[in-house]
């Protein structure tokens, strides 16, 4: 029953974020205006997505490099 519950409860959140997207926008509409006119131009558009994909990309590469030292401390006490 609990899990039937939970079940429900999800598909009711992902039906509403379906049906209602404009509720979901998170930028003011300044930032929006601003982000939209200048991407095409290069100007802070361009920065704020090369910085989107920046913060973006760092716990990518955290994350790579703690598995990377869980691999290698496992591999070495499995050797031993």
């Amino acid at each position: 029953m609990n899990a039937r519950n939970l079940l429900f409860k999800s598909l009711i959140v992902a039906g509403l974020i379906l049906i209602l997207p404009g509720l979901m926008e998170g930028q003011c509409v300044m930032c929006k205006a601003v982000a939209e006119d200048s991407a095409s131009d290069g100007g802070l558009g361009a920065g704020l997505n090369r910085g989107i994909l920046y913060l973006m990309g760092i716990p990518y590469v955290l994350l790579s490099a703690l598995f990377f030292v869980i691999y290698r401390s496992w591999k070495s006490n499995s050797a031993a």
